[in-house]
Formats: C-alpha cells, structure tokens, sequence
C-alpha cells in the first residue's frame, strides 16, 4: 500500500536518545536524564487532589470544541495578572497540547506549498508538522550574537508567507526583549507574514519576565500549553489565541480534527492555575539548577553556550571535540549514564557540533549528571 509523501518526516532524536535511556535503565544502569524537555515535578498536588474528587462525580464526556468556558475565563484572567492585558476569552481556543494548537494554526493561516519561517536551531516538530501538511519550513539560521532568533531582515529576505517565533526558546533558552518582538511583529505586518508566537515556556524565566506578542499586535496567533510552567506534559493539554474573526474557522477545524481537548485534562488545568505558589517554587529549583550547569559546565570544557534566559535549557556548541553530537551523546549515556540530546534535532545543518542539556529535574540529579559529565570529559576529551 502506498505511502504519503507528506507523512515522511523524519523522527523526533529527543524520543529516541529517551527510549535509548529506557533500554540502559532496563539493564540496570543509573541514567541522569538530562535529554528531555519534562518537568521533573508531576502536575500540582492541587490540581491532583481537586481531579481525583472530579472524576467520581462527573462523566467526562465530549466538552465543546473550544474548551471548558470557566477554564477560557480562568485564562483569560492570567493574561491579565501576567501582561496586564484585557483578553476577550472568546478568543481563546483550548486544544490537546500546544502540538494541537500548531496544527490548527498551520492548517488556519496556511496553504500548501506555503513558506513558513522558523529558528535554527529550533523545536523540531516545527518542521515535521509542517512538512505534513505539505507546507515548505524555512530554516531561519540565527546566530549567537542574536541569541539565536530572527530578525527583520531573515522576513524580508526568505520570502515568507508565516513567521514562527518562540521567546523563551528550545533549545537555548533565549528570550527577545519587547523591542526586537516589536520590530519582528511589525516587519511580518509591513510583509503581509502571518505571525505565531509559541510561548509556551513564559512563566519559566530568571531575570527579565518575557514579552507576549499580545502586547503588541491582535493580528497575531499565540500559544501555550500546561506541560511546561504548570507541569502537565503528559495530560496533554494547551491553548491558542487568535484574532476574533478568526475564531469560527479555528473551532470548525478543531471540531473535526480533535472533536475536543480531554474532559479531564481542562478540569485538572483549571485547578493547577491556582496553584501558584507550588508552580514558583518549581521555578525556583530551574533556577538553582541553572546557576549550577552554568558554573560545573565550564569546569567539564564545555563553554561555548549563551547563559538561558527562561526555560530549562542549555545549549552548547561542542566543535572543540566532536562533529558527531549524536555519537558523543550515545557515549555519555554508555560512559557516563547521562542521557543528553543531540542538537541534530534542533538544527539539520549546524547540529552535529551542538548539544542540549535539559535542567528541569532534581537539583540532586543536576550535581550527579554534572559531576558525571566532568569526569567523563576529563577521561575522554580532555588533556590536563
């Protein structure tokens, strides 16, 4: 039977170097799991104890298709406490994941064969999801001294018809200031490029607080999602917001691609957004844990990374001593039993020399998986 075209994207590294970690856990090895982007926490005890209550007395049956209203309320609210903004939570679409939400925005704003611009390096599922639904990703190749994020003249150059921008991003962490969002947001509008803003890890930064693109224009899609801030990867649940006269083809989309998010999943979330001072204090812990990668990792020879600004994520380049981040990557989880991501997921062309740690568990595994990488680079890659 033939097989799409379409559907040939390639795989996602991060699962695999996880299911690698699975198999060594499995032969009894102890892993650091440094790889995935997972908070290390499980949703708020909150949330927990309110959804065990739930589920004896309520049948969790279909929901509307644009979400729980008292949760698009709850939302809405947030963008208030958070941005001062005043959002219309009509205009909020509750969906499965932010993964949801970036098909229904691809499929909303885009037709096939459409540019759409994005990061390298970037989240990797950009790409695959676009290339499923026969619209052309354009590899944006940012640089360093740009913390790794477009600027004006990557739209005006690459022929865009859409621009995706994530602030904090993965996989370097870094943040645009209200400015360089600004001047992006407004040179997509002069361009006529849709523009989407993933901000699904707001909530996580550690010196300045991110900008919504909210804050500056409603012709503009964004998303975010509970898996990260709010520590539900697993339940699968996010949101978009889109302008007004964009809402009704959104639902109709949603209302046959997904029916509706998951019943139980939107009541768990509203009660986890009024666990704020449990979601802090895992924010604190990202915290601490980044200030100690950022002193150890330069210990193990590892220095050529831009600090995160929000996030729980490093990103290094690691030319100095491979140009196969896949195969170092498979020797630090068989020599050292730290499970790292390759940057090859991130960026096809540069990230064979790249690497990501992720520092959203423990600080106690932190120290180990720290510990271990010193040593594993002493042993391996460096002459003292």
């Amino acid at each position: 039977m033939k097989k799409s075209k379409r559907s040939n994207v390639d795989p996602f590294i991060v699962m695999d170097v996880m299911e690698s970690a699975r198999k060594a856990e499995a032969n009894g090895k102890h892993v650091i799991h440094m790889e995935v982007g997972q908070p290390g926490t499980p949703a708020p005890k909150l949330a927990k104890k309110f959804i065990s209550d739930e589920i004896s007395n309520n049948n969790l049956g279909y929901t509307v298709t644009l979400g729980l209203p008292e949760l698009r309320n709850r939302i809405s609210k947030l963008y208030g406490d958070w941005y001062n903004i005043d959002l219309n939570p009509d205009r909020i679409i509750i969906t499965t994941g932010s993964s949801g939400a970036f098909i229904l925005s691809f499929a909303a704003l885009f037709d096939v064969g459409d540019r759409v611009g994005i990061a390298a390096p970037g989240y990797p599922s950009y790409r695959q999801i676009l290339k499923s639904q026969d619209l052309i990703p354009v590899d944006i190749f940012t640089e360093l001294q740009n913390k790794f994020q477009p600027i004006p003249k990557d739209i005006k150059e690459n022929n865009l018809n859409g621009l995706l921008v994530a602030s904090p991003a993965n996989p370097t962490g870094s943040m645009l200031d209200k400015k360089k969002l600004e001047e992006l947001i407004n040179t997509a509008h002069e361009n006529k490029v849709s523009f989407i803003s993933d901000e699904i890890y707001h909530g996580i930064q550690y010196e300045n607080n991110p900008t919504s693109a909210l804050e500056i224009s409603n012709e503009c899609y964004v998303i975010n999602s509970f898996s990260k801030y709010f520590s539900m990867t697993g339940w699968r649940v996010g949101w978009m917001i889109v302008p007004e006269d964009h809402v009704r083809q959104v639902e109709r989309l949603s209302q046959n691609l997904f029916i509706c998010p998951p019943h139980v999943s939107q009541l768990t979330a509203l009660s986890a957004m009024d666990a704020k001072e449990e979601l802090n204090t895992n924010v604190e812990v990202y915290k601490k844990n980044r200030s100690i990668l950022l002193e150890e990792l330069p210990k193990a020879g590892l220095n050529k990374f831009s600090p995160p600004d929000g996030a729980f994520y490093i990103y290094i380049d690691i030319s100095e001593y491979s140009k196969d981040s896949l195969n170092f990557c498979k020797e630090v989880l068989d020599k050292a039993g730290v499970a790292i991501t390759p940057g090859l997921d991130f960026d096809q062309k540069r990230g064979n020399s790249t690497i990501r740690f992720s520092y959203a568990r423990s600080t106690e595994d932190i120290i180990e998986g720290a510990n271990r990488i010193k040593k594993f680079m002493k042993e391996e890659h460096l002459k003292y």
